[in-house]
C-alpha cells in the first residue's frame, strides 16, 4: 500500500473536529454535574429534610393536643385509664422532638423555634398539667376542675401558637429550598440546550463535510466499480478526494486487474462445479430410489415372507406334538431344529423390521416420563428377571421430549441385555440412573454382569455383530443397533463405559428439555446441587403383563403363572432408588 501524501487526511479533519466538540462538551458536562450535583443536594433537603420536619411538626401539635384533652377528661373523671393519652402524647412529644433535632443542622431558626415551643410546653406542664393531675389525684375530681380556668387555656394557646410558628417557619424552609431546586433545575435545562445545540452544529459540520469529502467521492467510486461489475474489466478506476480516497481508488483498480487475471479460472472452476452437482443429483436420485426399494422391501418382509415361515413354524411344530416319541431321537432333534430356525427366522425379520421403520414411521415428539416408561420395561422383562433371580432398580429419571414406544424399545433393550449377559454364579443386578451435562441428559444402564472387553466396546452397536455364538447367548444381534439408531434419531449418542469395575455400564445422552437446563442454572447460581435427588425410595408398581418379545432379548421361559408374593415377583426385587 503506498503512503498517503498531500493536504489534510480525512482522519486528522474528523479527529480535529471531534476534539473541539468534545472540549465543549467536556466543558458543558462537567457544569451539568456540578449543577446537577446542587440540584440533587436541594431535592434531599426538601424529601428528606424539610418534608420530614413539617410533618413531624404536625405530629407534635397532635401530642400536645392529646395532653391537654387527657388532662381535661382526668378532671373531670378522675379516672386513671384518661390519663393514658396524656403519657402517650407525652413519650411521642419526646421522640418527635429528638427526631426533628436531626434534622435541623442546617435550619437555626427552625432550631430557635423549637426550643419555643419545648420552653412554653415545659411551662404549660409545671404550671397546669402536673398540678391538675396531683390535685385530683389528692383531692377529687372537684378541686382538680377548679385548676383548669381560662388563664389554663390561654397559657396552652401560647403552646400552640408556638407549634403554629414552628410549622411556619418549617414552611418557610421548604419553599425556599423548593425555589433553590427550580433555579437550578432551570440552569441544568439551559446548560442541557447549549450542549444540544453544540451537538447539533457539530453534526451538521459533519454532515457537510462528509458529502463533499466522503459521499461524493464514494460515489464517483461506485459508478466506477458498477461499470466494471457489468463487465467492463479494462477500465482503469481512479478517483478524487483526501489521499486515503486516492489510496482506496488505486487499490480497488489493483483488485480489477487481480479479478480480471482470474476469470478464466473462475469460469473453469464453475463448469466443474457445475459437473458435481449434476452428479450429486443423480445420487440423490439414487439414494431416493434405494429408500422406495427399502420400504418395498419392508413391506414384503412384513407380509409376503413371513407367511411361508409361519406355515413352516406351524406344520413343524404340528410334527412335533404329533409325532413326538414315535420317531427315533435323531428325527425328534431335526424337528426341533426345524422350529427353532422358523421361530428364529420370524425374530431375525421383526427385528429386522423395527431396525428398518425406526424414525420412518413417526407419531411425533411429545414429552415422555421416562419413570413410566421404566415401569413398562418392568412389566416387559418380568418373566425374564423371575428366571434368571435378577435385581432391576433405577433413580429419578427425567422427562424427555422424544417418542415413548421408541424409548421403552430402548430402555427395555438394554434391561434384556444386562439380563441376559449375567454371570452364572452372580444374581443379575441392572440400575438405570440419569444426571444433567450441560444440555443433555446422560443416562447409564449398568450391571453386574460379565462386562466387555474394551477392544470390542465400538463392535457392539454394529447391526448382526455377536461377541458370542447363540448357543452360549441366543438372540439376533440387531438389540444395540436399534438402541443406537433410536438413541440418534432422538439426537443423542450411545458408547460403553468400559472404566467400571464390573459389570458393563452403556451410556446415551438424550437432549434436556429447556426448563430442566434452566432450573439447574438457577439452582446453580443459588448453590444449590446440579442433579434432584429421591430422599424416599417408593417401590414401583407394575401391572402384570405378559413378556413381549425384545430384539436381541434371551429365550424367555414359560414361568408367568407362578404364584406371586405382594411386592415380589419370585426372587426380583423392583425398587426406584
Amino acid at each position: 500500500m503506498k503512503p498517503v501524501v498531500g493536504g489534510w487526511s480525512l482522519r486528522r479533519r474528523v479527529i480535529t473536529l471531534l476534539t473541539v466538540v468534545g472540549f465543549l462538551l467536556i466543558g458543558l458536562a462537567s457544569a451539568e454535574a456540578a449543577m446537577a450535583a446542587r440540584n440533587r443536594t436541594q431535592i434531599d433537603a426538601v424529601l428528606n429534610e424539610t418534608g420530614p420536619l413539617r410533618v413531624q411538626s404536625q405530629e407534635l401539635l397532635n401530642a400536645l393536643l392529646d395532653q391537654e384533652t387527657a388532662i381535661r377528661g382526668y378532671a373531670v373523671s378522675g379516672d386513671q385509664d384518661d390519663l393514658n393519652p396524656y403519657r402517650e402524647g407525652l413519650a411521642q412529644e419526646q421522640s418527635v422532638i429528638v427526631s426533628m433535632r436531626t434534622l435541623l443542622d442546617d435550619y437555626p431558626e427552625i432550631s430557635q423555634e423549637l426550643r419555643t415551643v419545648e420552653e412554653r410546653v415545659t411551662q404549660w406542664r409545671q404550671s397546669v398539667a402536673e398540678p391538675v393531675i396531683a390535685t385530683t389525684e389528692q383531692s377529687g375530681t372537684t378541686a382538680g376542675q377548679a385548676l383548669v380556668t381560662e388563664a389554663a387555656r390561654q397559657q396552652f394557646d401560647e403552646v400552640r401558637s408556638a407549634v403554629n410558628d414552628l410549622q411556619a417557619e418549617v414552611l418557610a424552609a421548604r419553599e425556599q429550598t423548593a425555589t433553590n431546586v427550580r433555579t437550578s433545575s432551570n440552569v441544568l435545562v439551559v446548560l442541557l440546550i447549549v450542549a444540544a445545540l453544540v451537538v447539533v452544529v457539530a453534526g451538521a459540520v459533519l454532515l457537510l463535510s462528509l458529502d463533499r469529502m466522503v459521499v461524493r467521492p464514494l460515489t464517483g467510486l461506485a459508478t466506477q466499480v458498477r461499470e466494471v461489475a457489468e463487465g467492463d474489466y479494462q477500465h482503469r478506476i481512479a478517483t478524487v478526494g483526501p489521499p486515503e480516497f486516492i489510496q482506496l481508488g488505486e487499490d480497488v483498480d489493483a483488485m480489477r486487474q487481480k479479478i480480471a487475471a482470474d476469470l478464466a479460472e473462475v469460469r473453469a472452476a464453475r463448469e466443474r462445479i457445475e459437473w458435481v452437482n449434476s452428479q450429486l443429483q443423480k445420487q440423490a436420485e439414487e439414494l431416493t430410489r434405494s429408500n422406495r426399494d427399502l420400504e418395498q422391501f419392508a413391506y414384503v418382509a412384513s407380509h409376503d415372507l413371513q407367511e411361508p415361515l409361519r406355515k413352516v413354524a406351524s406344520f413343524c411344530q404340528l410334527l412335533q406334538r404329533r409325532y413326538a416319541g414315535q420317531l427315533d431321537e435323531r428325527a425328534d432333534q431335526y424337528i426341533a431344529f426345524a422350529v427353532d430356525g422358523a421361530q428364529r427366522m420370524q425374530r431375525l425379520i421383526n427385528d429386522l423390521l423395527a431396525f428398518s421403520r425406526i424414525g420412518r414411521l413417526t407419531t411425533g415428539f411429545v414429552e415422555v416420563d421416562l419413570n413410566k416408561v421404566m415401569g413398562d420395561v418392568a412389566g416387559q422383562t418380568e418373566a425374564a428377571r423371575q428366571y434368571a433371580d435378577a435385581e432391576l432398580t433405577w433413580d429419578e429419571l427425567p422427562v424427555i421430549s422424544g417418542e415413548e414406544p421408541l424409548l421403552t424399545n430402548l430402555l427395555a433393550n438394554l434391561v434384556s441385555n444386562s439380563i441376559k449377559f449375567r454371570r452364572p454364579d452372580v444374581p443379575s443386578k441392572v440400575h438405570v440412573s440419569a444426571r444433567l451435562v450441560g444440555a443433555e441428559w446422560e443416562i447409564t444402564c449398568q450391571d453386574n454382569g460379565i462386562g466387555i472387553e474394551p477392544e470390542f466396546a465400538d463392535k457392539i452397536f454394529v447391526i448382526f455383530q455377536r461377541l458370542h455364538s447363540k448357543d452360549a447367548y441366543p438372540g439376533t444381534g440387531i438389540g444395540l443397533a436399534i438402541v443406537k439408531k433410536i438413541v440418534e434419531y432422538h439426537g443423542g449418542r450411545v458408547w460403553v463405559d468400559t472404566d467400571v469395575p464390573e459389570g458393563t455400564a452403556i451410556r446415551f445422552t438424550l437432549p434436556a428439555l429447556p426448563e430442566d437446563v434452566a432450573a439447574v442454572a438457577d439452582a446453580d447460581s443459588e448453590g444449590e446441587p446440579n442433579a434432584p435427588t429421591v430422599d424416599d425410595a417408593t417401590p414401583s408398581t407394575e401391572a402384570p403383563a405378559a413378556l413381549t418379545e425384545q430384539a436381541d432379548g434371551p429365550d424367555q421361559p414359560d414361568r408367568a403363572d407362578e404364584t406371586l408374593e405382594s411386592g415380589r415377583t419370585g426372587d426380583m426385587r423392583e425398587t426406584v432408588g
